[in-house]
């Protein structure tokens, strides 16, 4: 994870959070709702960086391709 990910994932567990918190949500519904606005405002601040910088955030060299060699329990 790059430092640009790692700061717009503690932006959406930030703005979840004071969500929750202003809104006194109580129940799995209401958090739900709370986490999918949350996430909202991370996600349209990441577009809005990437419109403005012209490059990705999230590149395809963060992730770890394991070989699948071993048999999965399915």
């Amino acid at each position: 994870m790059n430092e640009l990910e790692l700061i717009f994932s503690m932006l959406g567990e930030a703005s979840t959070a004071e969500i929750t918190k202003s809104k006194d949500v109580k129940g799995f519904e209401h958090n739900k709702r709370a986490a999918i606005a949350g996430g909202a405002v991370a996600g349209k601040a990441r577009k809005d960086l990437e419109r403005k910088s012209g490059k990705k955030v999230s590149a395809r060299d963060n992730y770890i391709h394991k070989p699948q060699d071993k048999k999965l329990l399915g």
